[in-house]
């Protein structure tokens, strides 16, 4: 990349920490500051969910140092990675923390950045664009639409243990939020989709997957809240993958840009819209 889209950025130094998001897949997402990060660092701590095409973007003399975290496989401690953390910027290394997505969602950044603090070293927190945006978009699913929806939540689908977090009022959530954006849902998403409809969505609003989202294997199944558990079986579809309730998805046969490029032909809303209104008459 031209020295000049740099000139003006801030210098990785050594002794001190980034904090990156790589964001949903893509590595055109990166932002300048990201791609600056990766070109400078001495080591890269990277993440499962890291596209390897962002990873040839870094510096060829640095290290490359896994510490994924995968749900129901080995992974490392979270106090052990931001203690690796610690300890190689000690040693006087420019470390560069590579999450997917955004660092502070759902991302654990805030935890190793308290870590960093807690022993006095110096970082950076670099935003990328997260999946439940950035992946969506790449679906032809906006998170918002002023014809639809005037909020958003975003939430995930399981806690430190591995479950559907107890902390979440489901009931407020499904009353209150036109849609609804889930990270790690899917292994959990017979008993939220039950949650759900129990607090009053119906059974038949629309449902997006998006799996290895903003990726060349990107796979997008599109279902309701009544159908997700069975479709999901069928389909054979695996994580990782961002998950979208609400009448936003009606809107993908319109905005599904990705496809479109691939020989898909988009609709107007107003056929979207006609045919979806005869479907609930029907």
């Amino acid at each position: 990349m031209n020295d000049t889209a740099f000139s003006n950025l801030p210098a990785l130094e050594p002794g001190s920490v980034w904090l990156v998001g790589a964001g949903p897949g893509d590595p055109g997402l990166l932002t300048l500051l990201a791609a600056k990060g990766l070109a400078e660092a001495d080591i890269i701590v990277h993440d499962a969910l890291v596209n390897e095409d962002c990873l040839k973007l870094a510096n060829p003399g640095a290290m490359l140092e896994y510490a994924g975290k995968r749900g129901g496989k080995p992974s490392a401690r979270q106090r052990d990675i931001s203690l690796r953390l610690v300890e190689l910027a000690r040693a006087g290394k420019r470390v560069l923390r590579l999450k997917g997505g955004d660092p502070f969602v759902f991302g654990r950044g805030g935890e190793e950045a308290l870590t960093l603090v807690e022993h006095g070293i110096p970082f950076r927190i670099v935003p990328g664009i997260t999946a439940g945006i950035g992946g969506l978009a790449y679906a032809g699913i906006p998170v918002t639409h002023r014809d639809v929806n005037h909020a958003v939540t975003f939430l995930t689908g399981h806690d430190s243990s591995g479950v559907v977090p107890d902390a979440i009022n489901w009931e407020a959530v499904g009353k209150g939020s036109p849609v609804i954006v889930m990270y790690m849902a899917m292994k959990h998403i017979a008993q939220i989709s039950a949650n759900l409809i129990a607090a009053g969505r119906s059974a038949d609003e629309p449902v997006a997957f998006v799996c290895n989202a903003a990726t060349p294997a990107q796979q997008v199944l599109e279902t309701t809240l009544g159908r997700a558990e069975d479709d999901v079986a069928a389909s054979g579809l695996e994580p990782p993958a961002i998950v979208v309730v609400g009448d936003v998805v009606r809107l993908r046969p319109s905005l599904d840009w990705l496809g479109a490029l691939s020989g898909r032909q988009l609709l107007p809303e107003t056929e979207v819209r006609a045919a979806a209104a005869h479907k609930v008459s029907a």
